[in-house]
């Protein structure tokens, strides 16, 4: 009779354990040490091991850093060139002058799409292709550089509002409410940790179709329409209308530092809003630094300061053609008078593109 040949144990075909990150050490004091290298080090630790490059790109490294206070933040900026939309980003925030490299674009890059970060994530969320609104989300991950195609919205949707709180996507508006579906529909949640779009009650006197500036202010989601504006109380529930002194004074793209949403008036003079006080107040100091920005200007919050970029001056000998794009970072803050008062701390010519290139992003990632 035949020898019959024993099946292998289990200790000879499980894998072989995983080397540790660094040696002698736990894997939680490694990933500790990992995390607080500066993040514009890390193409250089993704060459040291397979391992390493893993734990480079995980989100546990990113929670890390977070509760380490270790993370930066960098400016990411989306360019309309022509007929085509064009992403850059700073390469180290820690040099004397930013400098910018052109990212990945996505492959047909939708108009009208609502765009914000959300930890080391850029969601490009709806907007139309060939005049046709998508459900799509659109998701670029900041640490490896790579574009993919994340959970579909509920409802197409073009010049949506979108705002984060509390690590959750808020979207409303930009859709047709004519029948159920889309009604019920007009405002959703997405939560990143489940990956599900979930149907936000609304009521409907308040569903405008088109949004045009949103921002979201302590625990609550402002919606500028084309008729007044509209308010969602995140943290208490409930839906409101937009004060009226915030509609008649916000123009274009806004940023919120300290509870303080910053825009430009129609002089082209920043304005701070007061939610508390409901009132606009002229950010003093920065006056003579600054040009009036009457378009095509946006600002973001860069690690609690003001950062505004901007169209400047043309550039190429007899006709201009080419643009310089600006960047100040301003300190911002409440005087005792309850006045606000900027001080500029750096001014910067980020990029030199085509002329007729306009601002249609700006980003803070932080990761």
């Amino acid at each position: 009779m035949a020898e019959q040949t024993a099946a292998p144990s289990s200790a000879t075909t499980a894998s072989p354990p995983l080397p540790p990150l660094i040696q002698n050490l736990p894997d939680d004091i490694s990933l500790q040490i990992l995390a607080r290298v500066p993040r514009f080090r890390h193409p250089f630790l993704s060459l040291v091991s397979k391992s390493w490059r893993a734990t480079v790109n995980s989100p546990e490294l990113f929670r890390t850093r977070s509760l380490l206070r270790t993370s930066q933040s960098s400016l990411y900026l989306n360019l309309r060139i022509g007929a085509s939309f064009r992403w850059y980003s700073e390469r180290s925030p820690q040099n004397s002058s930013r400098t910018f490299t052109p990212l990945p674009s996505i492959p047909h890059h939708p108009v009208g799409s609502s765009i914000l970060a959300l930890g080391p994530k850029i969601y490009v969320i709806g907007g139309s292709i060939n005049d046709i609104p998508s459900n799509n989300v659109w998701i670029f991950d900041c640490r490896s550089s790579n574009w993919e195609m994340g959970p579909r919205m509920r409802v197409a949707r073009e010049f949506s509002a979108a705002g984060e709180f509390s690590g959750k996507i808020y979207v409303m508006g930009g859709c047709n409410i004519d029948n159920w579906s889309r009604s019920i529909n007009w405002a959703e949640v997405f939560d990143p940790e489940t990956g599900l779009w979930c149907a936000i009650p609304s009521e409907i006197e308040l569903r405008d179709k088109w949004m045009h500036a949103s921002a979201v202010i302590g625990s609550k989601f402002y919606a500028m329409a084309d008729r007044g504006g509209v308010v969602l109380d995140i943290g208490r529930g409930g839906w409101g209308n937009v004060p009226k002194r915030l509609d008649l004074g916000w123009r274009g793209r806004a940023a919120v530092v300290d509870n303080v949403l910053y825009c430009y008036d129609y002089l082209g003079k920043i304005r701070g809003y007061d939610v508390e006080g409901d009132v606009w107040k002229e950010l003093r100091g920065v006056e003579k630094g600054l040009p009036k920005f009457l378009c095509s200007s946006t600002m973001v919050n860069l690690d609690g300061k003001l950062c505004v970029v901007w169209e400047g001056k043309g550039k190429g000998n007899g006709k201009e053609k080419e643009v310089e794009i600006m960047c100040a970072e301003i300190e911002v803050k409440r005087d005792a008078d309850g006045g606000l008062s900027g001080a500029i701390l750096r001014l910067d010519v980020i990029l030199v593109v085509p002329k007729g290139a306009t601002i249609s992003h700006c980003l803070a990632v932080e990761f």
